[in-house]
C-alpha cells in the first residue's frame, strides 16, 4: 500500500470510528447512525439472499429425491405408446443387466412390474397400482419413510402374500397394520387377491403415495399371466443425479431395439419445470436484495460526503487530489460492506443451520410435499452471493464520490 493510500485508509478509519477530524474537534452528527443503518441494510440483504438460495436448493433437492425414490432416475421398459399401468412385458436381458451395472455412475439396476387394481372394503373402494419388486429391490427410500410395520418379506422360492401400503390409503379405507385387504382386478376372468398389510409408509408425495403399493413381483406376474423372466421393466439408480443425461446416453447404446429408455424428467415434465422455475425466483430475490443494499449504501455515502463537506474542502486546500479523497470514502464504504457481509453471513448461515437441525419452520405437507422448510447450504452459492454483493455495492458507490469534484475549498471551509 502506497503512502497516499495509507493516509486515505487512516482518515477513513478515523471517520468510521466517529473520531474528530474537524478543526473545532467536534464529531459529525449523524455519521455513526448512518454507518449503522448501512451495515444493517447490507447484513439483512445478504442474510435474505443466503436463506433464499439455501431454501430453494433444499426444496428442489428434497422433492427431486422423493420422485427418484419412487421411480429411479432412469427406466427401461417396452417400446410402445401405452401410458397406462397395464404395461407390455419385456424379457429379462442378462447381458443388459451386467453391462448396465458396469457403467460409471450406475448405482443399481432392479426389476419391477406393475398392475392396476381396486382395493375394496364394505364401505369404500380405492384405485391402486401394485408395484411388484423382488428381494433385491433398493428399499432405502421407502425405509426412511416407513411409519409402521416392516417391509415385505421377499424371497426366491415362494410368493409373498404381504402388501406395503401408504398412510393415505390406510386412512381413507380405515386399514390398520396386519389387516387383510382384498384387491380386485378387472380382467378376463376377473381376479381378486387377499393380502396382509405388513407396513405403512408416508413419503409426503400425495398423489404417488395414494397411487402405489408394493407387493412381491411374483404376484403381479401371476396376475398378468407372465412367465418368471417377463417384467414391466428396469429401474436404474445413479450415484449422482447431475450425471443423468450422460448416463442416459451411455445406456441408450446398450438398450435393445424393442425397449424404450426414459428419464424421471420425462416422466414428470411439469413438476421438474416448476422446480426449475424456482431458480428464477432466487435470481429475482438476489437482484432485489442487491439493489436494496446498493441503494442504502449510496444514500449513506451521500450523507457522509455532504456531512464532511468542510473536511473535503480543507483537504483540497492542503493539496489533496480528488483521487485521494475518493479513496477515503471508498475505504469507508468497503469497511461498511465487509461488516455487513460478515454479520449477514453469520445470521444467514446460523438461521439456516438451526432450521436444518431442528426444523422449526413447518410446511403443509399436502401442498408442498414436505413437512418442514428444507435447507441445503452450498459453499459455491455463499461465495457467489458475497462476491456479487460486494462488487455491485462497490461499483455503484463510484457514482456518489464524484460529488467530491464539485466541492470548492473556499466555500466549504467557510461553511459551518
Amino acid at each position: 500500500m502506497s503512502d497516499k493510500m495509507k493516509v486515505s485508509f487512516f482518515i477513513a478509519k478515523r471517520l468510521m470510528a466517529n473520531k474528530p477530524l474537524q478543526s473545532n474537534g467536534k464529531k459529525a452528527g449523524f455519521s455513526k447512525l448512518i454507518i449503522n443503518l448501512a451495515v444493517t441494510a447490507v447484513c439483512v440483504s445478504v442474510m435474505v439472499m443466503i436463506l433464499a438460495a439455501a431454501i430453494v436448493k433444499g426444496y428442489q433437492s428434497e422433492v427431486r429425491n422423493k420422485l427418484v425414490g419412487f421411480n429411479a432416475p432412469i427406466q427401461i421398459s417396452h417400446l410402445d405408446l401405452n401410458n397406462s399401468f397395464e404395461s407390455l412385458p419385456i424379457e429379462r436381458d442378462t447381458l443388459l443387466e451386467q453391462l448396465g451395472k458396469q457403467q460409471q455412475g450406475v448405482k443399481f439396476i432392479q426389476i419391477y412390474a406393475t398392475k392396476a387394481g381396486i382395493i375394496k372394503t364394505d364401505n369404500a373402494f380405492e384405485g391402486i397400482v401394485l408395484k411388484g419388486v423382488n428381494q433385491h429391490y433398493n428399499w432405502q427410500f421407502i425405509q426412511q419413510h416407513l411409519k409402521e410395520g416392516a417391509l415385505p418379506n421377499l424371497n426366491d422360492t415362494s410368493s409373498s402374500q404381504e402388501i406395503l401400503i401408504s398412510a393415505i390409503t390406510a386412512n381413507r379405507l380405515n386399514f390398520k397394520l396386519n389387516d387383510f385387504v382384498y384387491v380386485y382386478f378387472i380382467q378376463s376372468p376377473p381376479r381378486v387377491r387377499k393380502l396382509k398389510i405388513c407396513g405403512i409408509f408416508d413419503t409426503g408425495m400425495g398423489e404417488l403415495d395414494q397411487l402405489y403399493s408394493f407387493v412381491d413381483i411374483k404376484q403381479v406376474q401371476k396376475l398378468n399371466n407372465w412367465r418368471e423372466q417377463e417384467i414391466s421393466g428396469y429401474e436404474i439408480g445413479l450415484n449422482q443425479f447431475k450425471n443423468l443425461e450422460d448416463t442416459r446416453q451411455e445406456l441408450a447404446a446398450l438398450t435393445p431395439f424393442n425397449m424404450g429408455l426414459s428419464t424421471i424428467t420425462e416422466m414428470y415434465p411439469a413438476l421438474f419445470e416448476w422446480l426449475n422455475l424456482l431458480d428464477l425466483n432466487v435470481i429475482i430475490i438476489l437482484l432485489l436484495m442487491a439493489a436494496v443494499a446498493a441503494i442504502n449504501m449510496v444514500t449513506a455515502l451521500l450523507i457522509l460526503i455532504l456531512e464532511r463537506t468542510q473536511m473535503i474542502g480543507l483537504m483540497k486546500a492542503m493539496g489533496a487530489l480528488d483521487k485521494q479523497i475518493y479513496q477515503v470514502f471508498l475505504w469507508m464504504a468497503a469497511q461498511i460492506i465487509l461488516k455487513g457481509l460478515l454479520l449477514g453471513n453469520f445470521l444467514g448461515i446460523g438461521l439456516a443451520l438451526l432450521q436444518k437441525n431442528f426444523a422449526w419452520v413447518k410446511l403443509d405437507q399436502k401442498s408442498y410435499y414436505l413437512s418442514s422448510v428444507p435447507i441445503e447450504l452450498v459453499s459455491a452459492d455463499i461465495i457467489a452471493i458475497n462476491g456479487f454483493s460486494f462488487l455491485i455495492c462497490l461499483i455503484i458507490l463510484f457514482l456518489p464520490v464524484r460529488i467530491v469534484s464539485n466541492v470548492q475549498p473556499i466555500k466549504s471551509i467557510q461553511f459551518n
